[in-house]
Formats: structure tokens, C-alpha cells, sequence
């Protein structure tokens, strides 16, 4: 599989519009395409994670789930179409939420799609982020990632 961005191509640095606002950004969420799942591909999932985060277990920006078998692409700030689900990030709303890290060296964040084997995940409403990327993880039959950067002085 392969993922990518033209907003935000695999090694660049992310640009504040795609950052949260409280970093000076507008919380754009960035065009993203995929392509090359394997047969038998139900639906995708997509999540981003900043593994450098000063938490201990990272911070994640966006869980997105039940993203229909047909959809091989998201247009930049396209919120979830009907059927798709998306969890709470880890700033505690749902949806997107872009880069904002500590003052400091560049985090990197990490854009992950997955192909999942059936067409929605069953995961209830008030389960848990941990409890939802499980699910997504036990249903990945393929996965294609690419990483970029962000980082502030002040």
C-alpha cells in the first residue's frame, strides 16, 4: 500500500494551517490518498501520531474508522462523509487536531492508513481511544505510513 499528501509530502515540514490554533494554525486537516490495498479490503481507517510527544505514550491526532471500501482519497479540512466514524484525539475532541507540540526540537507525526477487513469496526461509542486503535489494529490486513514534522521555538 501507499499513502501520501500534497500538502504534506513524506519528509517535509508540516505548515501552520494544517497546525491547531493554539500553535497560530487553523486546524486544517491535509488532503490524503491512498492506493494498493490488498484483496479483500472491507473499509480503511486512517490515524496520526506524534511518537516524540512528551506524554510518555505519544499523542494522538486523529482516529478515523469505517471510511468506505470506495474511498481511496480525503480532500484537505473533509470532515467524515456519513458512514465514517472518528474517535476523540488525544487533545479531547473528535476529529482532526493538528501538530501543536511543546517549544523544543521538531516531533514528528506519523500518517497511517490501514485496509481493515470488514466494513465497520464494532467499537461502542463510549469505548475508549486504547480500546478503539486495538480494534482498528486487530482488523488491519495492510497499512502504508509516512512522516513529517513540525516544530516551534516559542
Amino acid at each position: 500500500m501507499q499513502l501520501s499528501s500534497v500538502a504534506i509530502p513524506d519528509g517535509s515540514t508540516i505548515e501552520l494551517i494544517h497546525c491547531e490554533p493554539s500553535c497560530g494554525g487553523r486546524n486544517v486537516s491535509p488532503d490524503l490518498a491512498w492506493s494498493g490495498a490488498p484483496d479483500g479490503t472491507s473499509s480503511f481507517g486512517l490515524t496520526v501520531f506524534d511518537p516524540d510527544a512528551p506524554t510518555g505514550s505519544g499523542w494522538w491526532h486523529w482516529i478515523c474508522f469505517d471510511i468506505p471500501q470506495h474511498l481511496t482519497s480525503l480532500d484537505p479540512d473533509q470532515g467524515p462523509q456519513a458512514s465514517m466514524r472518528q474517535w476523540t484525539n488525544d487533545y479531547g475532541y473528535l476529529g482532526y487536531g493538528g501538530p501543536c507540540p511543546p517549544p523544543g526540537p521538531a516531533h514528528r507525526y506519523v500518517f497511517t492508513v490501514y485496509a481493515l477487513d470488514v466494513d465497520t469496526l464494532d467499537v461502542p461509542d463510549d469505548a475508549t481511544s486504547a480500546a478503539c486503535r486495538m480494534t482498528l489494529l486487530a482488523h488491519s490486513v495492510a497499512s502504508a505510513s509516512f512522516t513529517a514534522t513540525f516544530g516551534r521555538t516559542s
